[in-house]
């Protein structure tokens, strides 16, 4: 099997900046990188990130799959093109309030509804070392930007945006994960198996019969982020 080729990160840099060459002869392109980008979203919000495909993206815009490399070097560029799309709006934070706490909330916010929009960008932006855009990196600054009046350390402010974006990412794999019909037969087959073996998982039991693992009225993301953000206040605090 052939060796794959390593990827140009400095064209991937270039292409998500805007700062690759144009062309100053010949007739005007007719797609973008951006319109090529759009059309892939348009097929990961409907089918998955999984159904992207540069064939697939090319036949929705009427051009051949080898077409698109023109414009676009592979999947991978692709992807972060894709990230870049659906990131357009980073979230003003100053509509939120004065409060650090208040303004790091709503980036949470924010963060939470672009990843029920595009459920794949959980996956496209996984904590990997992948190439970032101006607006990817503009939705990290303003989460950083929130948390500068607390007086915290650059490294600790970092950890708190973890955190955080962790949360998120969290909420969403578990929105993504969640099957009505699998959760109501694995709760009838759980309570089966736990009649026979309470004795051997009395906690877990307990908890079953508690309610824990039914439906909860409080948002999961309201209830994390006053989890950490008290944290962070100790924190702050002590300091």
């Amino acid at each position: 099997m052939a060796k794959e080729k390593p990827r140009d990160l400095r064209a991937g840099i270039a292409l998500l900046w805007g700062e690759q060459g144009r062309p100053t002869r010949g007739p005007k392109p007719s797609l973008t990188p951006q319109r090529i980008a759009a059309s892939a979203v348009a097929i990961a919000d409907a089918e998955g990130l999984e159904a992207v495909s540069m064939g697939k993206v090319g036949a929705e815009l009427g051009v051949s799959a080898m077409a698109l490399y023109r414009y676009v070097p592979g999947k991978a560029e692709l992807v972060e093109l894709m990230v870049e799309d659906v990131l357009a709006e980073v979230p003003d934070l100053a509509a939120a309030g004065e409060g650090w706490r208040e303004r790091i909330t709503a980036w949470a916010r924010a963060s939470e509804g672009v990843n029920r929009a595009h459920p794949w960008l959980l996956a496209a932006t996984a904590m990997r070392r992948q190439l970032m855009g101006p607006r990817q990196i503009g939705w990290l600054e303003a989460a950083l930007a929130a948390l500068e009046p607390t007086g915290l350390s650059a490294v600790e402010r970092h950890r708190v945006f973890l955190l955080v974006a962790g949360l998120v990412r969290t909420i969403a794999q578990q929105r993504m994960d969640f099957d009505e019909e699998h959760s109501r037969e694995w709760d009838r087959l759980a309570g089966e198996v736990l009649e026979r073996n309470a004795d051997r998982f009395p906690s877990f039991t307990r908890a079953v019969a508690g309610g824990a693992f039914g439906p909860d009225p409080v948002d999961p993301l309201e209830f994390g982020l006053g989890c950490i953000l008290d944290g962070v206040q100790r924190l702050i605090d002590e300091g």
